[in-house]
Order: C-alpha cells, then structure tokens, then sequence
C-alpha cells in the first residue's frame, strides 16, 4: 500500500491549454526536451533521427497545416516525478477534444501570448478548468518579441478570469532588450543566452535579493533599476505563492518567458514538480449513489476520454485512452467492462510518447494508458477491477453545423459507414443515420473539421468523399423516462430522426421553429444539447 501512494503521490498529470499560436506546441516541445523524452525539439529520442515535425503533431494533417487537430499523451519522467503531459488542439473548431481531454488531467498550464493577453479560446478553455476546479499555471510567451507591460498582463489575467496572480518570476525588458528573468521563489536571475537551437540553458546566477552587488555584473543600471521597481511593486500588490489557493484553482502562479528559446521552461517545470498537485479523487456513481474513487484504492479502475483511430496507418488501429482514477495497473491484468459486462484482458496496454509507444508492463492512478480497441470500447467506459463504477463528467456536445457525406465511387458507401463509425467513436465528429434512406449526417462544432475530417477519410481510408449542405440548422439527443413516449416521438417524427453511433435516437432540426415546435409538442421528451457520455 506505501508502494502504491508513494507511486500516486509522485504524478503530475497536467494538460496544455491555449488559444492558437499563443506557442503551445513549441512549449509541449521544451518541456519533452527538459524532460529528458527527447533530445532535440521535433525529433524523439528513441528514434534517433532528424526528424523536424512536433512530437505533440504526428498526424500527417497536423504536419500538413500546421496545427494540432487531436489531443496528444506524452510521458516521461523529471525531478522525480512521472509526468502525464496531455497536449490538446488549440483551435476551437477542435474543442471538444479538449473538453474531453480536461476530464483526465488534474492541472493545466495555460499559455499566453506576451503581446496579446487572454484571447477568445483561452477563456473558453479556462471556463471548463473553473467548472472543475482545475489548478492553474500560467506560462506568459514570447517575451522575446515586443509584448504588453507587465503589470497590464497580469491585470488582465486577474480581472478577465477573477483569479488572484502570483508572479513566479519577473521579466527584464522585453523584445531585443529582453534580458531574462528574475526567480522571485528561488532568488535568482536567470540570464538569456542566444543558445544553438535545442541546447539548454544554463543556471542561473543566485543573488541574495534584486539589491545584491552580483547583479552589477550582468545587468547595466537602467535594468537593474527597473528589476527593483517591478520587482518591488509586485511584491506589493501581488499576493505571495499560495499552494492551497493554487490548488482551490483561486490563484495562478505566472511566469515569463520564451518557449522558442528554452527560456523559463525549466522553472515551470520545477513549478509543477514542487506544486502542481497528484491524481485527484474521480467523480462517479456506484448503483444510484454518487461517489469519489480515491487514487490510493487498491482496486484498478479508470475510465475512457478518447479513442484514437489509425495511430499506425498500416494496422488500421484503434486506440482507447484510459486515464487510471485508483490503483497498481499491471500487463496481463483482467477487467470488467461495466457496460458490456464482460471481462477484459489487458494484453498489450501502451505507454505514449504522442504516435511512439511502448509496452506498459505497469502503471498507476493519474496514468494514461493507451489499450488496443476493436470497437469494443467507447468515450465514457469504465474499466474497473472491483465494483461496477460509471464515472461522470466526460461531455459531448451537440454540433453546430451539419452535412451530408458521400463517398465518390457509389461503390465505398458500405466503408464509408465503417470508417464514419469509428471517427465517430473517436470523438472527431457526430455521426448520424437517417431512420429513413441511407443518407449519413456528420455534425461538427467547426467548419475546419470537416476539411480535416475529408482529408482523413481519403487518406486513412482511401476514400475520397464530398460533404454537401443540407437543410438542418441542429440535432437534439432524444431522452425520456416514459419508452412508449421516446417510441412515439420516433415513430411520428420518422423523417427527421437519425440514431448517433452509439444508437441513441437523434432529433434533426430544419431551423428554431421546428425545434421549438418538436418541444413543444412532446412535452416529456428530453432535448439534449449536451449528454454525458457514461459507459453504463
């Protein structure tokens, strides 16, 4: 039993969050980097080769547009602890996956860019860390380049997310004048050297304050002045680091600093070593009784947030990611799969550095561990060595925008609904067939999902395919505690009805009227624009 809370108490599992560009991927980079998981940002250790693409994007329509489309498991281990990193799109016609993401993660890094504070998907990301108390650290980038005053950015993270900000370390200058940065935790300046690219910094010159005498040989006057002033000032008006405050998700540690050059990545690191917190207790349901999985239970149990399609092109792979909420994993292992009530042998469960892998011969609460899917596992499952757990919390929304797909060689149709079925399983895109004729209806949250999801279908598939419009503003999940009423609805509504992938009945919508009409009309009948995806 020591073994096991000595083994939970050493894990950090943290997502990165961000709005696009702000320098997320680079960051995911760096701290792989410092890590030890690879030695030359883009290029993974184990591979030995010079390969250029982010770990974090191995999707070949990442490598294609430049942007992180699916969220990514990276592991690896520093200062003595085992870090989970969970790298998620920063684009917000992915964020469902990075809602999903965040059910598994028990801390996040939130990274803004110097230059343009909190932006549009930032705040939407940090809303669903505050609906589940998610702790925050804040990583401040590109302060290399021209940026916002400091004291203007850490207003308006204080005003715009209403948390209290602690800087961890503080800038001198910024753009061609920047400098480095002052520890304020450890009492040290930490200089920026123009390094070969993907070497790492090196220490930092330990003073006794901003007024030590040392600092006279590495900073000329005017900087050193503006250290003490800036230093002072937010000593003054910031609160001191709070580790429960922190935690309670009420304040957030900042600091400064330049992904692209390796700069205060390490300090952010050692932040989430010393700070961040280890595997949280998970919510679930036990019969009809709320509950919480503590990390340091002896049974296994952990639920599924993401299935992977097509890891390895070449074995047409499904991959279920399974964040572990208690207990010693081990290889070999058997599980009960609550939903189909059987048993399940854990055979080969993986270990990730983003595509690479390897064998998982054991792993404990706050893992996340990849198990080879036939299909037999789905988004909200719940594998468990003890009692029959459903965990909650893990959504999916209902979509924005709907279209019609079509294969274009008639001759596919039959593929085609395999290959829809297991993206849909994925998470990737809502998947729907008509009740009548065989059209299939995809609904995603943005626009770009369907270009993405075309370009996956062609090439993972091979088979070219055309969305078109269709006359339907939403789809609505159908619930009700009455069956004969679901049934009836169904029946009376036949050609505006679909079932999703999981066969729960879908109500498609021409425009507000016609929802409101429906709504009206079926007044014990659920019109669902978010469900939880539990595996019961």
């Amino acid at each position: 039993m020591a073994v096991l809370q000595d083994e939970v108490a050493r894990r950090r599992t943290f997502a990165i969050i961000s709005h696009p560009d702000a320098g997320k991927t680079t960051l995911t980079e760096k701290l792989l980097l410092f890590g030890g998981a690879i030695q030359l940002a883009g290029a993974v250790k184990a591979k030995g080769d010079a390969r250029r693409n982010a770990t974090s994007d191995w999707m070949k329509v990442e490598r294609e547009r430049g942007i992180s489309v699916t969220s990514s498991v990276m592991t690896y281990d520093y200062s003595g602890c085992t870090f989970n990193l969970l790298d998620t799109p920063g684009h917000g016609d992915f964020s469902e996956d990075t809602y999903r993401t965040l059910t598994a993660v028990d801390s996040a890094v939130m990274v803004i860019d110097a230059a343009k504070g909190i932006e549009a998907q930032t705040l939407k990301l940090f809303e669903v860390c505050r609906l589940r108390d998610v702790p925050i650290m804040t990583f401040v980038n590109k302060m290399d380049r021209e940026a916002r005053e400091t004291f203007e950015i850490l207003d308006e993270i204080e005003q715009t997310l209403a948390l209290d900000v602690s800087p961890a370390s503080w800038p001198i200058g910024m753009g061609r004048q920047f400098k480095g940065c002052y520890d304020l935790i450890n009492d040290q300046f930490i200089p920026l050297h123009n390094d070969a690219k993907g070497e790492l910094p090196r220490d930092g010159l330990k003073v006794t304050g901003v007024d030590d005498p040392a600092l006279q040989d590495v900073l000329d006057s005017t900087e050193i002045e503006a250290l003490e002033e800036g230093a002072s000032m937010a000593t003054e008006l910031c609160p001191p680091f709070d580790l429960q405050g922190y935690r309670e998700g009420t304040l957030t540690p900042v600091y400064f600093g330049s992904a692209l050059n390796n700069f205060g990545v390490r300090e952010l690191l050692n932040g989430l070593a010393a700070s961040a917190p280890s595997p949280r207790p998970q919510a679930a349901v036990i019969g009809d009784d709320a509950t919480e999985i503590a990390p340091e239970a002896k049974k296994v149990s952990g639920f599924v947030f993401k299935i992977q399609a097509n890891m390895d092109p070449k074995h047409r792979d499904r991959i279920a990611f399974m964040r572990l909420a208690s207990g010693h994993f081990k290889k070999g292992m058997k599980l009960s799969h609550l939903r189909s009530g059987k048993q399940l042998t854990m055979h080969n469960p993986q270990l990730f550095l983003a595509q690479d892998r390897a064998t998982a011969e054991e792993a404990y609460a706050g893992d996340i561990i990849g198990i080879p899917n036939h299909g037999n596992l789905r988004i909200g499952d719940a594998l468990t060595e003890g009692e029959n757990i459903a965990f909650t919390g893990i959504p999916s929304f209902a979509p924005e925008l709907l279209q019609s797909v079509r294969p274009t060689d008639p001759m596919k149709a039959k593929h085609l609904g395999k290959a829809l079925f297991q993206l849909a399983e994925e998470g990737a895109a809502r998947v729907f067939k008509r009740v009548i004729g065989s059209d299939w209806i995809v609904g995603v949250v943005g626009a770009l999902q369907f270009e993405v999801l075309a370009d996956r279908i062609r090439t993972e598939y091979e088979i070219p395919v055309t969305f078109e419009q269709v006359n339907l503003m939403t789809a609505r999940w159908l619930q009700a505690d009455d069956p004969a009423l679901l049934k009836k609805i169904v029946e009376e509504n036949r050609g505006d009805i679909a079932e999703d992938h999981n066969e729960i009945p879908v109500f498609l919508a021409r425009n507000a009227w016609h929802l409101d009409r429906a709504q009206d009309d079926y007044k014990g009948v659920s019109f669902l624009k978010t469900i939880e995806q539990v595996g019961t």
